[in-house]
């Protein structure tokens, strides 16, 4: 099952950037912070950019966990996104597929019972 792509924005599309990461930490313990400078294509300016990354989860979570948790997720929200493009039968569309089925189920029975019913007795002159 393929990722959901999102749209770019109408300026992301025009300019072209070259992303280059640094990550430095001064210790494990805090957060680590992410530099991104963004180079526009055809112009000399550059743009810096800091993020701070979250700290690492509590040790009741594993990765393993969180990655379940994730995969979950992002199909719960493929799923939605399916369920929008769905065309639902009205009412009497539905009544009317429902009693096609009914009857064809009920002359399938009774041809099937008939078939059992002959072969049964076709069974029975020849054993007797």
């Amino acid at each position: 099952m393929g990722r959901l792509q999102r749209k770019k924005l109408a300026s992301k599309k025009k300019d072209k950037k070259k992303n280059v990461d640094v990550t430095t930490s001064s210790h494990p313990k805090d957060n680590i912070v992410t530099e991104k400078a963004a180079l526009v294509v055809g112009s000399s300016r550059t743009v810096k950019i800091k993020q701070t990354l979250p700290q690492k989860k509590p040790a009741s979570w594993t990765r393993q966990d969180n990655n379940y948790l994730n995969k979950g997720l992002q199909f719960l929200r493929e799923v939605k996104v399916e369920l929008k493009k769905v065309v639902w039968p009205t009412r009497k569309q539905t009544l009317g597929s429902t009693l096609v089925v009914i009857i064809l189920v009920m002359i399938i029975a009774l041809f099937l019972g008939a078939v059992d019913i002959g072969l049964s007795s076709l069974a029975r002159v020849f054993i007797r």
